[in-house]
């Protein structure tokens, strides 16, 4: 059966919420910048926290069976607010001095944002990591034509994942006590074949 990737809805979040908590449970990045204690029921609030924001301000890409999800925002996206980053604040708990002590390279201007994406361990091999990935720069070609996107991973396989899709590595920061955060874009060069793929989703 072919997976579909499609624009999710707000009945979608706590089940997409809870498949990029089991994909990032063990994600060098999330491990560093949630605490331990109650990891897990953290990071799916967190998760949360987000995908809501991103439903309002941008586009959730979900799979069928919701094994898989990615986020996006364009570059004219605000940054979560009020009781929602108070929230994410308190989850963060101690590392929230550290997390925000981090200083990441500046995405180029105007580009759109691959904010998560992640694969529900279960579900891993079915190719649904590169069809989120195709959505997506789907999206950003028929919406934006001629923007870059930009994204951040802390996992080398993510990395080479990337790069099969056109992304390029532009910088490599180390976190203090922390993972290395590679940051990555993709030039719009393959525009046209990125809005079919959309259209065909």
């Amino acid at each position: 059966m072919t997976d579909t990737i499609r624009r999710a809805v707000a009945a979608d979040v706590p089940g997409a919420a809870a498949t990029l908590a089991a994909a990032f449970a063990d994600y060098a990045w999330t491990r560093w910048s949630v605490p331990a204690d109650d990891h897990a029921a953290r990071l799916r609030e967190i998760q949360t926290l987000y995908l809501e924001h991103a439903l309002a301000h941008g586009v959730v890409l979900v799979s069928n069976d919701l094994r898989a999800a990615g986020a996006l925002l364009p570059a004219r996206a605000p940054a979560p607010e009020g009781a929602a980053m108070e929230r994410i604040a308190e989850l963060h708990g101690e590392r929230l001095t550290a997390l925000m002590g981090v200083e990441l390279p500046r995405r180029p201007s105007g580009a759109w944002d691959l904010a998560t994406l992640g694969v529900h361990p279960d579900a891993r091999g079915r190719g649904l990591g590169s069809a989120v990935i195709d959505a997506a720069l789907g999206v950003v070609a028929a919406e934006d034509p001629g923007a870059l996107v930009a994204l951040e991973t802390s996992d080398e396989r993510n990395v080479r994942l990337y790069e099969r899709h056109g992304f390029v590595a532009t910088a490599r920061t180390r976190v203090p006590d922390g993972p290395i955060v590679v940051s990555m874009t993709r030039a719009p060069a393959d525009a046209a074949r990125d809005a079919a793929a959309s259209a065909a989703g």
